[in-house]
């Protein structure tokens, strides 16, 4: 993957430990630049720093460095509370140990890792400033059920182990966006509304990437707007195999499309690429049982200005209270402003996450589960909501 590849697609590989545990200069190390900030002074590190780069072996990644989890300042909550924040989208940890023989610290946040079903590698760290003792390797060993690499930032040793190591751990390449809905030879209609969602001058990024990756696919792609759509039906012979389109223009795009070709959407696609479709589909289901009380949160990957006819915070709304009533309540979050307690919920409604990681939206969609709460995407939702839903290929 070259260097130009999108956050969204790189292997994020976080760096846990204390404070001081050697983290940001094992980090510097590894990647052979000055990355973050390297001191004495406990609580160097303020918040996450993410560097993409390329590891020799791995290819495209993220490398994330933390504040210390045992950081006692006095905004030393908030920095844990971003150090979380960066667990919800690594792909691979790398816990750092050093000399002492108390590791409850190492052992709370291997239980997160574990919890969140995140594999991790555990590092005794600067060993060129203390030899670790055959016991603490051996304590270390029985709480990472692994023998822990052993490495110095200072000396380099132990480097070339440890990515040897991430690299048994990286995971495959993500499933492609259009899996099973089309093969090389057929023609892919993509139908874009271009509107005030879509950048003056430039295609969204969910677009160019299902685009990009059906030119790849040797696929025949046609785009067009919803306006434009008789006519790009009516300039083939036999119709597309496939109809991509946005969630917002599906009952226009449905009641316009041939009855031989498939119909989906971008937000589908990439909720079935990055997260658990079967979830969001029963999420669905359980959208159209709720009550006109219910309270919803609707979430979004990216934080932006919201535009007029926003999707996620203007389109879907009104379409909610069509459905179920206007007496629900919606909450809006954007970025990393997800709510760790999510049972005030009825449903979360989450978009499809395009700039986010399959780990990021996993997270979420596991903290939604564990709290009993259903969840849903952008794209099901919609086509639950306008009736369509047996009708969109997924």
């Amino acid at each position: 993957m070259p260097q130009s590849a999108p956050s969204s697609h790189r292997l994020h590989i976080s760096f846990l430990g204390r404070c001081n545990s050697g983290k940001s200069s094992l980090i510097n190390a590894i990647v052979a630049q000055h990355v973050s900030i390297v001191s004495d002074i406990a609580g160097t590190t303020t918040d996450p720093v993410a560097k993409p780069i390329e590891l020799p072996g791995i290819g495209a990644t993220v490398i994330i460095d933390t504040p210390g989890y045992d950081d006692t300042s006095d905004l030393g909550q908030q920095r844990i509370a971003q150090t979380l924040k960066a667990i919800d989208r690594t792909d691979i940890a790398v816990v750092l140990f050093n000399n002492q023989t108390d590791h409850s610290t190492e052992q709370e946040i291997i239980g997160i890792l574990t919890d969140r079903k995140i594999p991790y590698i555990g590092v005794y760290s600067k060993c060129d400033i203390e030899q670790p003792a055959q016991s603490v390797i051996e304590q270390i060993a029985k709480i990472t059920k692994a023998q822990p690499v052993v490495v110095s930032a200072t000396t380099g040793m132990g480097i070339s182990q440890l990515l040897a190591q991430l690299k048994t751990f990286a995971t495959p390449q993500q499933n492609l966006i259009t899996e099973g809905l089309c093969k090389a030879g057929d023609t892919v209609l993509l139908v874009m509304p271009q509107d005030a969602q879509a950048p003056q001058g430039r295609i969204i990024k969910p677009q160019v990437e299902t685009l990009r990756e059906l030119l790849d696919r040797r696929c025949i792609a046609i785009c067009c707007t919803p306006e434009d759509m008789p006519s790009a039906l009516a300039k083939l012979a036999t119709p597309p195999q496939l109809i991509i389109t946005d969630s917002q223009v599906f009952p226009l795009v449905y009641t316009a499309k041939p009855e031989q070709s498939a119909l989906t959407s971008f937000s589908v696609l990439f909720a079935r690429q990055k997260g658990d479709i079967t979830t969001f589909v029963n999420g669905a289901n359980a959208m159209l049982a709720l009550q006109p009380t219910a309270r919803i949160l609707i979430a979004e990957a990216c934080s932006h200005i919201p535009q007029h006819e926003d999707i996620g915070r203007v389109k879907l709304p009104r379409l909610l209270r069509q459905k179920l009533g206007q007496g629900i309540s919606i909450d809006i979050v954007g970025g990393n402003d997800f709510p760790t307690d999510l049972t005030p919920y009825d449903l979360v409604i989450h978009c499809g996450a395009c700039m986010f990681n399959r780990a990021h939206v996993m997270s979420r969609v596991n903290r939604a589960q564990q709290q009993q709460v259903p969840v849903t995407n952008y794209g099901i939702a919609i086509a639950a909501l306008t009736g369509i839903l047996d009708k969109v290929s997924y």
